[in-house]
């Protein structure tokens, strides 16, 4: 069968889709044998009439394998982590050299940042001379060799959900929950992973700011990448206040370093918390992963990282030396009081303003500026304590982000921040 409507057609009437079903519509969408009306109807139908397990187990394998799908002979456990997006989220800097460093090897292809959240290739991209766009055979020599590497995702991999992404945006159909767990795990298993452990952010500042819809998403990533034969789990996550105290590209990755070099806090928690569960999926003990961090194992895994993809071999040790700063650094003032309540997403755009985000794909970053030393829930703030640091290129965008950051936070009683993981989702 090579007509795409009679699938269209079973998934609107909610007959499902089988296997050769949604090989014919990932394979069409791939070499643009379906039409962009065909498409459109296909992802509407989707969002009407829903896939269930076994037809979205069907789509995510058949995206998955339109393209190219590593395979890979190694001494240890393949594992990835994919995070829904969060502001201060810099957790995959850390995980993946903490990974390495414990024998597993991770291939971490990821992505840049588009509209309040930011992309982990931004934030390395902040590093002088690392480069994100690595052929595959460099991809499996600094796995190899260094036990991590993070890259841009190529047009080999999953070519089908490249075109189902803007389709989906188009045909108003971008929140379907079949949609957006074939388009996550499609481009993560064609990594060729053993295990893959999820963060899915719930809060004020994650895409899916309502616990239910965050617990509906979990649920449904798990069973489809179990179901296509990986090993897979997830940790519901809080986005009430940002991750980290920083948010803003050189910024974060100077905090991420920090973690390496053994400073505490949410970041380091939730990084720890992510490595746990990546190496039980690979049947590896979690012992001991804080005395991994401590020890500079981890840090060792990421000079040596970044050094491989063309950043300085110095950077853990002089980071300053490297990472571009800010000409003006402003504090945002606020009277005395407790932080009650945070609107996170309002500092990611106020981050996006100062030049450290994009609104369209393509657009150039300024990776010096963004917030740092933002006060977290409950904590104390007044003259002696500004509400954060506001990192800009000039006076005039370093005054304005500094009113979004202070309407952003509410004074009040002192808040629970709440537990930084909210739930676990397992098979």
């Amino acid at each position: 069968m090579t007509d795409p409507r009679p699938v269209i057609a079973a998934v609107r009437d909610g007959r499902g889709l089988d296997g050769p079903g949604a090989a014919l519509i990932a394979q069409g969408l791939a070499d643009g044998s379906v039409s962009d009306a065909q498409a459109g109807a296909f992802a509407m139908a989707v969002l009407t009439r829903g896939l269930g397990v076994p037809g979205r187990v069907a789509l995510t394998r058949a995206m998955r394998d339109s393209g190219h799908v590593l395979h890979w002979d190694l001494s240890g456990p393949v594992v990835d982590k994919h995070s829904t997006g969060g502001i201060g989220d810099t957790v995959s800097l850390i995980l993946a050299p903490l990974l390495a460093a414990r024998g597993c090897f991770v291939p971490m292809i990821s992505g840049r940042g588009l509209g309040h959240t930011g992309g982990t290739l931004d934030k390395l991209e902040a590093i002088p001379g690392y480069v994100c766009d690595q052929p595959e055979d460099d991809l499996r020599r600094i796995t190899r060799q260094v036990g991590c590497a993070i890259v841009a995702a190529t047009g080999e991999f999953a070519p089908a959900d490249r075109r189902l992404y803007a389709i989906r945006d188009e045909s108003g159909t971008v929140e379907s929950i079949d949609l957006i767990t074939a388009s996550i795990l499609s481009k993560k298993l064609a990594a060729g992973l053993d295990a893959l452990v999820l963060d899915v952010k719930s809060g004020s500042g994650a895409i899916l700011k309502k616990a239910d819809s965050a617990e509906r998403l979990a649920h449904a990533l798990v069973e489809t990448a179990n179901g296509a034969g990986c090993r897979t789990a997830a940790l519901i996550t809080d986005m009430d206040q940002p991750l980290a105290r920083s948010a803003g590209n050189a910024l974060e990755v100077a905090e991420a370093i920090r973690v390496l070099r053994g400073e505490c806090g949410a970041l380091r928690d939730l990084t720890l918390a992510l490595a746990a569960e990546a190496l039980t999926l690979a049947g590896q003990g979690a012992e001991g992963l804080a005395e991994t961090l401590e020890s500079g194992a981890a840090a060792e895994r990421f000079a040596r990282m970044v050094a491989a993809q063309g950043g300085p071999s110095d950077l853990i040790d002089r980071p300053e030396a490297h990472l571009a700063r800010a000409p003006v650094i402003l504090p945002v003032p606020a009277p005395r009081g407790h932080v009650a309540r945070i609107d996170v997403t309002a500092l990611g755009h106020a981050v996006v303003a100062l030049g450290g985000g994009r609104v369209r794909a393509g657009e150039a970053i300024d990776p010096r500026v963004g917030l740092d030393a933002l006060a977290r829930l409950g904590e104390a703030v007044g003259p002696d304590r500004p509400l954060a640091m506001i990192h800009a290129a000039d006076e005039t965008a370093a005054e304005i982000a500094a009113a979004a950051v202070a309407a952003a936070y509410h004074l009040g009683e002192a808040a629970d921040p709440g537990p930084l993981v909210r739930a676990r989702i397992a098979p």
